[in-house]
């Protein structure tokens, strides 16, 4: 333990440069952390969803069905079946997501990947179980079973809850939450007094 302390202890000439750089790192993930509203993807919030302005067709439309209600973004698009699994399957998701828009390559027109529609049929059945397991349906309509439960979800209802839009350029008036400008109020104010010295 000693030898792996002593190999990670700089030598003492390094020690102030290390710790400069280390504190700026550090600073500057913070930073980060805070510019992208890292602590807001732990909620269940809808609007952390259009932290991204991308999602704003996908908020709008929800915000516009009759799911909102009941249920949030998290409820439809991630796993519930355990608290470890929620949590890694929005890290993951959160992390490709956000690596796409940083590289501006979203898409103009988003689908679902094929682990996010297992995700979102298992939620369906979670929440709409009683439909599926209903006997007088099974007793009055003709191939019941089947219809339930031979087909995913969206066979039937494609417009739940978004409708047909996929696009941005869809619905370019959408009302949706406008995220607050990380730029903190003191920068701000001094941009505004440097212009007006400049004018």
């Amino acid at each position: 333990m000693r030898k792996l302390f002593k190999f990670l202890t700089p030598p003492p000439f390094w020690k102030l440069p290390v710790y400069v750089v280390l504190g700026i790192f550090v600073g500057l993930g913070c930073y980060v952390l805070y510019l992208s509203k890292a602590a807001s993807y732990l909620s269940d919030n809808p609007k952390t969803c259009v932290n991204c302005h991308i999602m704003a067709p996908q908020y709008a439309t929800w915000n516009h069905s009759s799911h909102r209600e009941v249920a949030t973004c998290n409820d439809c698009h991630v796993p519930h079946n355990n608290v470890f699994n929620k949590y890694y399957f929005k890290a993951k998701d959160g992390l490709r997501h956000a690596s796409i828009f940083a590289m501006r390559k979203e898409p103009e027109v988003i689908f679902i990947l094929e682990a996010g529609k297992k995700v979102v049929h298992n939620n369906c059945i979670r929440c709409h179980n009683q439909l599926l397991s209903d006997p007088k349906l099974a007793a009055k309509v003709p191939n019941n079973a089947h219809n339930t439960q031979d087909r995913v979800c969206w066979e039937c209802h494609r417009e739940v809850p978004h409708g047909r839009v996929n696009s941005i350029s869809s619905v370019p008036n959408a009302r949706v939450p406008v995220p607050e400008s990380p730029v903190p109020d003191w920068l701000n104010d001094y941009m505004k007094e440097t212009k007006l010295e400049n004018e």
